[in-house]
């Protein structure tokens, strides 16, 4: 059974003993490469696949799961390789982290995503901020977005509660790789990371018009997953975090 002094890979519940800045840094690190991870291969796919856009989302996921997989197992000792505010947001509620945190993680996150997204641009010699026009708000898409963040919530939280945190880097990544596909909205399932794509008017782009039905999918998505979580699994082996 995992202790507080020894995380395991995106344990939720990290331990509160490394100092809070420690924390929002990796937070902010890993938003950052994750986003330049998803909005880079998109870009890279675009240029590689020009007039093929299934073998550019099949770039774009492939890229992205290996890409979360390694940052999942390099940050999350140290602050739970959330990358998410919903993540947070759910730990929160589940495995009760203070609750003050939330904020700080969510603003760590949102500007590792938007930096990240500029990262990328930069890297592929455009400009180092081009706001997104890819409408993406359907109704189908806003529904996807709640199942994919709905999703998301269950891989992380079930393995949490059910004491084997340790497949949970895999799991997300596959889940992540395949909700690509199996998803209309391509899985954004984080508010942090549909922020950064705001920035770059690429594939992985969306346009400002779209992020607030996003966001409102993805916390609704959350609550479901939530529910889901506590139905499934109403007790958890791991210790309760106390405010230090």
């Amino acid at each position: 059974m995992p202790t507080n002094d020894q995380p395991t890979l995106i344990q939720p519940t990290a331990s509160t003993t490394i100092p809070l800045p420690r924390r929002l840094a990796a937070e902010t690190l890993g938003s950052l490469a994750l986003t330049a991870i998803v909005v880079g291969s998109g870009i890279a796919a675009q240029t590689l696949s020009p007039t093929d856009v299934g073998l550019q989302l099949a770039e774009n996921a492939v890229v992205t799961a290996f890409g979360l997989l390694t940052l999942i197992l390099v940050l999350g000792p140290l602050s739970g390789a959330h990358f998410n505010p919903v993540v947070t947001l759910v730990d929160a509620i589940i495995c009760r982290r203070p609750r003050r945190e939330i904020l700080s993680y969510a603003l760590a996150q949102t500007v590792g995503c938007i930096a990240g997204s500029v990262l990328a641009n930069l890297m592929f010699d455009r400009a180092a901020v081009s706001i997104s026009t890819h409408e993406r708000l359907t109704g189908a898409h806003f529904l996807a977005e709640i199942v994919a963040t709905t999703g998301l919530i269950v891989v992380i939280f079930t393995l949490v509660r059910s004491g084997r945190e340790r497949f949970a880097a895999p799991a997300v990544a596959a889940y992540i790789g395949a909700a690509y596909f199996f998803t209309s909205s391509t899985s954004f399932a984080n508010p942090a990371i549909t922020v950064g794509r705001m920035f770059s008017d690429s594939f992985a782009g969306i346009a400002p018009a779209s992020v607030l039905g996003y966001i409102s999918a993805q916390l609704i998505g959350a609550a479901l997953g939530c529910a889901i979580v506590r139905g499934l699994y109403p007790h958890s082996p791991l210790p309760v975090l106390r405010n230090q």
